[in-house]
Formats: C-alpha cells, structure tokens, sequence
C-alpha cells in the first residue's frame, strides 16, 4: 500500500482492546516486549476486521499530525 506520509514506526501489535464500535490497538516499537517504547491507536471496529490485525502481527504505524503537544513532568 502506498501512502502520503513519511513518518513510520516499525513494530509488533502487543494487544488489542474492544469495546462497543471501537477497539484500541497498542504496538511495541522497535524491538519486541520488555521496556520498548509503545504507541496507541484507535480505530473503527470495522476498520480493524478490514485490517485484519492480530496481537502479535508485525506492522507498521504510519504518523502524520498537524499538532504535537509537549508536556512538563
């Protein structure tokens, strides 16, 4: 599949959550489990099954925003 966007992040779906017309899918990026960074996306539930994704599958987020908030801890 071809896309307009430049920003991507290779990894491995750690786990996928459900609920009512959405799920939740979270991926360890880079290298797999432990301390590895994550990202989070949502999506239709429609979306997922057309997707096909497993927890588990090796995939590929790609990132395009117009807004990145940044936040003192």
């Amino acid at each position: 599949m071809e896309a307009g966007v430049r920003n991507n992040l290779t990894g491995q779906i750690e786990a996928i959550k459900q609920d009512g017309l959405m799920a939740q899918i979270t991926m360890w990026v880079g290298t797999w489990g432990g301390n590895a960074p994550r990202i989070t996306s949502v999506m239709t539930k429609d979306s997922l099954m057309e997707a096909g994704f497993n927890e588990g599958d090796q995939i590929e987020a790609l990132v395009k925003a117009i807004n990145v908030v940044m936040v003192k801890h």
